[in-house]
């Protein structure tokens, strides 16, 4: 059964973006409370590669990168709410945003580079899966994924440099 919500007036719809937006920045917020200390600390004298980015390049790339999360979720939502044609990119997409904070408090909060990497072996697979099934509900909500999904390759790859 679809759930269907009675919402049809265009403010409505913007409640509906933000808390989308909000669910997602605070996943975001919950790894950057393990992020930014970290980064003067312990990340500031690490060995890293030469692609490494500047540290003041994580505040604003992440924060982007959750809200392209939100609006994508949002785009599906929209034209699906919660119902059960919707159900499958429901589930990887909560699990591929939980995942995104899992990494930094794994990364940067306790220091497991190793631990991290396989981390995000999980997370990349529920990124795509999260692509996939947005793109049949929702096209420019995969694009918005394919998106946020560049810059977690460097997720991927900095670990393995670490470890």
């Amino acid at each position: 059964m679809k759930l269907t919500l009675p919402w049809n007036k265009p403010h409505d719809n913007y409640l509906v973006l933000t808390g989308f937006v909000l669910l997602a920045e605070a996943a975001g917020i919950l790894g950057s409370l393990f992020t930014f200390p970290a980064i003067s600390s312990w990340y500031a004298y690490l060995n890293k590669p030469f692609f490494s980015p500047p540290n003041y390049l994580f505040g604003p790339v992440w924060t982007l990168l959750y809200l392209l999360m939100g609006i994508s979720a949002y785009l599906v939502w929209r034209k699906y709410q919660f119902g059960k044609k919707s159900r499958a990119f429901w589930h990887v997409y909560w699990t591929q945003l939980i995942l995104n904070s899992l990494w930094s408090i794994l990364f940067f909060g306790f220091q497991l580079p190793s631990l991290a990497f396989f981390e995000i072996l999980a997370m990349w697979y529920f990124i795509a899966r999260t692509i996939q099934e947005s793109r049949q509900l929702s096209p420019w909500s995969s694009y918005l994924l394919v998106i946020c999904s560049i810059p977690t390759f460097f997720g991927l790859v900095l670990p393995r440099f670490l470890i």
